[in-house]
C-alpha cells in the first residue's frame, strides 16, 4: 500500500460491515479499476471511472482493494459503510 490512504485501508480492513468503493475527482480514466475489479468498477461515458454497485460484494472485497492500491493517482476509497 501506498500513499494517504495506505494507513485507512489497514484500518479498514479488520472490520465487519458493509464496504464502499468511492471515486473522487481525481480520476485520470485510465481504466485500470475495471480491469482489476469489473464487479465493482466500469469506465463512465466520460471516459472516467464509476462505481456500479452500492455495496462492495464480500467476493470482490480483496479485488476492489487491490484496484484502490494501485490507482496511480489513488482516486479510489474504499470506506465501511
Amino acid at each position: 500500500m501506498r500513499g494517504r490512504r495506505a494507513g485507512k485501508a489497514l484500518e479498514i480492513a479488520g472490520k465487519e460491515g458493509n464496504m464502499k468503493a468511492k471515486i473522487d475527482e481525481t480520476c485520470i480514466g485510465c481504466g485500470l479499476c475495471p480491469e482489476i475489479c469489473p464487479e465493482v468498477f466500469r469506465m463512465g461515458d466520460d471516459g472516467l471511472a464509476e462505481v456500479i454497485v452500492d455495496e462492495i460484494p464480500e467476493d470482490a472485497l480483496d479485488s476492489a482493494r487491490e484496484a484502490a492500491e494501485r490507482c496511480p493517482v489513488e482516486a479510489i476509497e474504499i470506506v465501511e459503510d
